[in-house]
Formats: C-alpha cells, structure tokens, sequence
C-alpha cells in the first residue's frame, strides 16, 4: 500500500470560552478601532492557541477527494466514495486539538502525530493495516491549529465490493488518539 502526503498550517476560529476569549476579544476589539490591525489578529491568535489545548483531540472532517488539496479547506471532494479497481483512495483528514511542545530549537514549539490504518469489510473484520502509515512534526514559533494531512492508499488487486477505511491518528506529544471511519466501494474497471 503507498502513501503520499500533504498538509499545510494556518489559523482557526474556536468558539469561545467564557474569560480569557471573550477578554482576548475585547482588546482585539478595541485595538482593531485605534487602527492596530496586526495587533488585533495577534491577540485573537494567542488567546485561540491557548484555548486550543483545553480542547479534545478529534479529526474535525474526513473527505475522499479527486486530487490532492491546494491548501487547508482548499479540495474537491469526490462526489460518491466509489473507486474504480486500481484507482487510489485520496482523503483530506484535518485533526483538531493536537497537543504541543518545546521544540529542540530556542523559541519554537512542535506537535508530532502518526497515523495508521485499517480497511474493514462491512461486518468490521480487519482486511489489511498499517502502523505508523504516516509520521508528521510541525515546528514553528505558534501553535498552528489549521493543518491537514492528505493521505493517499493503494488498494490495488482488492475485489469490488463495499470496504471501511479507518484512520488512526496518534497524538504522540498528548498520548492520545482519534478515529474517523471512511465507508467506500470499488466498482468494476
């Protein structure tokens, strides 16, 4: 089975917890009226990224799509998960909640997560697997928290029918995991 992989990194609005958003919001607010643009969007980044590691980790959409994305939301979904036989199953996965940490190098801070899978039949038996299908680090000097990774599986030879692909991610740095199931059928040539 092969792997091809894509992400990219950004900013994402949270809903807001009572306290330190709502403040975060008011001096955005206020400094965005005296003209401070930037310093607006600063705060409003920070106070985000410190809520963001209150949150749980989940994988906040999964989609099979018809290439690979051009950036973060920037895909086209695949209009019925049918693949012809030999055709590669592409999907667009955006985890959410990862956890992060001092990196190795001064000022930056990083977030690892692994990915396996598993493709089931429609009664949940194991047909083929992967551990550690994907291994990503993102360094920076903020904690992004749009990324997404495109993951792509051969599934070259397997006979028409109805499948399950289950992506396994594995936030290393909080030790903890999501899943999200992708039901798909191959169809004749």
């Amino acid at each position: 089975m092969g792997l091809a992989t894509g992400f990219a990194v950004t900013g994402l609005c949270l809903p807001a917890k009572a306290g330190s958003l709502v403040d975060a919001a008011s001096k955005a607010e206020s400094l965005a009226a005296s003209g401070d643009a930037l310093g607006a969007r600063d705060v409003m980044r920070q106070a985000l990224s410190d809520f963001s590691q209150s949150l749980p980790f989940v994988i906040g959409k999964a989609v099979f799509v018809t290439a690979p994305p051009a950036g973060y939301a920037m895909y086209a979904p695949k209009d019925k998960p049918e693949f012809k036989a030999g055709e590669p199953l592409v999907s667009y996965v955006e985890p959410s909640g990862l956890t992060w940490k001092p990196s190795a190098t001064d000022g930056k801070i990083e977030t690892h997560f692994t990915v396996d899978f598993d493709i089931l039949n429609p009664g949940g038996d194991i047909l083929a697997s992967q551990k550690s299908f994907g291994d990503f680090t993102f360094t920076g000097y903020v904690r992004n928290l749009e990324i997404y990774s495109t993951l792509t599986i051969d599934v070259t030879g397997a006979p028409a029918g109805d499948y399950v692909l289950r992506f396994h991610f594995n936030d290393v740095n909080g030790n903890r995991s999501a899943s999200v199931d992708q039901p798909f059928k191959i169809v004749g040539p």
